[in-house]
């Protein structure tokens, strides 16, 4: 067994095979077929969530597998859609609703929403990084949360954003070098807290990202005993530390402010 970081550099190295993989498997291969198949045959809400394979499948593809189960939450979602600043994807403060609704605007474009390249090649696009995630995540879910956290960084905003999105929490909570308690503090000291050590604009750097991530990936074998475990505290404190981490970070982790600056 390798250590986070080398698992997740060796996926990202090699990403497209890394998908390829995947897309052959044959229940995920027979499963995108299906979707590509016969989606735009779905013309309305009440066919989308008839068609359980269909669902499903769009369902894990934005990240809401865990929800599948709720279909009048969802149901919501796609009636109210996402053109009134007031409908209950726009309220929520999870983006992969908004997303959902996006994709299948049902609410603005009737039975012509899944002729849009959106609801077609994306969506697979989508489910099979879903499922990479969740495959490497099951071997070791340091690295699900790493490839899940380079995928949605980009786009973070705001500290808010970050304490919305559990798994988002957590990788920050790990490189931030923080306990699990951290989580049950007062959500606005926990979002001053990170808004002071992150600089959000460095995640659109891919160098300054990559940093980030090995501080995650190094932390996260320490506090959960990955093969890399013993070698990382003289990494972290010593000299010459091979994975770009500072110097000292173990006890000056509190006031540095991430992002390689």
């Amino acid at each position: 067994m390798i250590g986070t970081l080398a698992q997740y550099q060796l996926v990202t190295t090699n990403m497209d095979r890394s998908l390829k993989t995947i897309a052959s498997d044959p229940t995920v291969e027979r499963q995108s077929a299906y979707y590509l198949e016969n989606i735009e045959n779905i013309k309305s809400i009440d066919d989308f969530m008839a068609d359980e394979r269909i669902y499903r499948y769009a369902m894990k593809a934005h990240g809401l597998e865990d929800m599948i189960y709720a279909k009048a939450f969802i149901r919501k979602v796609l009636e109210e859609g996402i053109d009134r600043s007031d409908s209950f994807a726009n309220k929520l403060t999870d983006e992969r609703y908004k997303a959902f609704a996006e994709t299948f605007n049902f609410a603005r474009n009737g039975e012509v929403t899944t002729i849009f390249q959106k609801a077609k090649q994306p969506v697979v696009d989508m489910y099979m990084r879903q499922t990479l995630e969740e495959n490497e995540g099951s071997k070791n879910e340091g690295v699900r949360l790493a490839l899940y956290f380079a995928r949605k960084a980009p786009d973070i905003q705001n500290a808010f954003e970050i304490l919305a999105d559990r798994a988002l929490a957590e990788t920050v909570y790990v490189a931030l070098g923080v306990g699990k308690e951290f989580a049950a503090t007062d959500i606005d000291r926990q979002a001053d807290f990170i808004s002071e050590r992150i600089d959000f604009e460095d995640f659109k750097d891919p160098e300054k990202l990559d940093r980030f991530l090995q501080r995650f990936t190094a932390l996260y074998d320490l506090q959960n005993g990955g093969p890399a475990a013993a070698s990382i505290p003289s990494m972290l404190i010593g000299g010459g530390a091979p994975l770009g981490l500072d110097q000292n970070l173990l006890s000056s982790l509190q006031n540095l402010k991430l992002g390689g600056r």
